[in-house]
């Protein structure tokens, strides 16, 4: 995940192959319209298990790839690091598309602006259907 994410601060990577160091955790998740090019990244913060994320933000690309924004990962690691976070567990790569089921398109349908993801598996990007 590091390779693609060209914007990734050395404290994130750090931070992330420490493994699990207890609560609150971070999970930075990516989304984009096709396995190779990202738009959307999701950061939640847990600060215990089993619950809801206690926070959810999010950060958009219109223009290009957001991973090589460097930007947006200070932004990330700067949220990360207000909410004193002990894990941080990152998506190995893309995984589906950057709009929200039931909130852009419809629930139990494909995202129509995103034709790559739909009858795939976001996290194999094999075929599904």
């Amino acid at each position: 995940m590091w390779k693609s994410w060209k914007a990734s601060p050395a404290w994130l990577a750090r931070k992330t192959k420490q493994g699990f160091r207890g609560y609150p955790i971070a999970t930075v998740a990516i989304y984009g319209p096709t396995a190779q090019t990202a738009t959307k990244f999701a950061v939640a913060i847990f600060k215990k298990e089993g619950d809801d994320p206690d926070l959810l933000e999010r950060w958009f690309s219109q223009d290009s790839d957001i991973r090589s924004d460097i930007e947006i990962g200070q932004q990330i690691v700067a949220f990360i690091k207000k909410q004193n976070v002990k894990s941080v567990v990152v998506t190995d790569g893309i995984i589906g598309c950057p709009h929200e089921e039931g909130i852009d398109y419809p629930e139990g349908k494909s995202c129509p602006q995103c034709p790559y993801w739909a009858g795939r598996d976001r996290f194999t990007r094999e075929r599904i259907q």
